[in-house]
């Protein structure tokens, strides 16, 4: 075999070594990339199905409308606590006050500490709050719990799924959620001043039939903290660390007559996109309650809602009822009539 042979072998062999090499520390690299991607996507993955969406995947919504010369650009910020004492039952004093709810359809509450089926105008107005600047309204929306943990439930609350056995409803037997933040803003109009809000005032948002009877109500409240421009009418999916949000914006144009209505809505009715009251109506202050949950990643999660409803987030609703005293209420008009940010509790 001549030497130039035997040096052609040689090189052929240092050539097809390093592709391996080479082939080896690519397939290395391929399979990192994998995992990390992996690492990366399954949180959210985890979440995606039927009622969960990716918030990366929804678009941001409309933009704040134009501001006119002298309208109310003020805020007014107060805190009434997360309900760290655990009041929570199935009594709804807006739809159906006198009446327990379903078993299955629990509330949770900040403010008024006596909010229950008994309640009444009277019973209200002289009861205790958590709220620390005395307002004694109160404010619910069904609890969140997390999907697949029976058990007793530590505030003996109903349906908490107490009895842990297969007879318990579906969805309702996951640990409740205490939000980690709750958070009460008013603000102005855009369009001009507010005026006061009557006591006994009640107002709803969301629907909690929205499943079964068209949507028409049906309010976009879920999103996440690192996007909360981002609105969707699903479970979100949250990048890692990020708080999974339910924002409720009440309606804020009143009839100036009453305090309800036969459908609950009529007499508190939302504003046009640009910000203006429908006729003959006149623009109160506007509430938004702000929710915050810190649960780990890739969770699943729902609200608690009516048999039939199949716990959708599509579901979802708050209601409030003022009960804050006159002087209270005419300093929060103060505040946003005349463009301060305030702050109290």
């Amino acid at each position: 075999m001549s030497e130039t042979t035997t040096a052609r072998r040689r090189t052929v062999a240092v050539i097809v070594a390093l592709e391996l090499v080479l082939v080896a520390l690519g397939f290395g690299v391929a399979q990192q990339v994998e995992a990390d991607g992996a690492a990366e996507r399954t949180p959210v993955a985890n979440l995606l199905g039927p009622d969960f969406v990716d918030i990366r995947s929804v678009p941001s919504g409309p933009s704040a409308p134009a501001t006119a010369p002298g309208a109310a650009t003020g805020t007014y910020t107060w805190d009434c606590g997360r309900n760290e004492n655990g009041h929570r039952n199935t009594a709804n004093i807006v739809m159906a006050p006198g009446f327990p709810g379903q078993a299955h359809h629990v509330h949770d509450y900040v403010g008024n500490v006596s909010t229950a089926v008994d309640s009444t105008p009277r019973t209200l107005a002289v009861a205790a709050t958590t709220c620390h600047n005395g307002d004694r309204s109160t404010y619910f929306w069904p609890v969140l719990r997390t999907v697949g943990q029976a058990g007793t439930d530590p505030t003996g609350a109903p349906g908490a799924g107490a009895t842990g056995d297969a007879t318990s409803h579906e969805g309702h037997d996951g640990e409740i959620q205490v939000p980690v933040e709750v958070t009460l803003t008013y603000s102005g109009n855009p369009r001009g001043n507010v005026v006061a809000m009557p006591q006994q005032l009640a107002g709803t948002v969301g629907d909690a039939v929205a499943l079964t009877n068209g949507g028409a109500h049906a309010a976009a409240t879920w999103t996440c903290s690192s996007t909360p421009e981002r609105r969707t009418t699903a479970y979100p999916a949250c990048p890692p660390g990020d708080r999974v949000l339910r924002i409720y914006d009440f309606p804020s144009c009143w009839d100036g007559r009453r305090t309800d209505s036969q459908n609950h809505r009529a007499h508190l009715t939302f504003p046009t996109r640009e910000g203006n009251c429908p006729r003959n109506t006149f623009p109160v202050p506007r509430l938004r309650l702000a929710l915050s949950y810190d649960l780990p990643t890739g969770v699943r999660f729902q609200i608690d809602a009516f048999d039939g409803q199949r716990n959708s987030p599509l579901t979802d609703h708050a209601f409030f009822v003022n009960l804050m005293p006159d002087p209270l209420m005419a300093k929060v008009v103060t505040c946003l009539n005349s463009g301060q940010a305030c702050r109290e509790g």
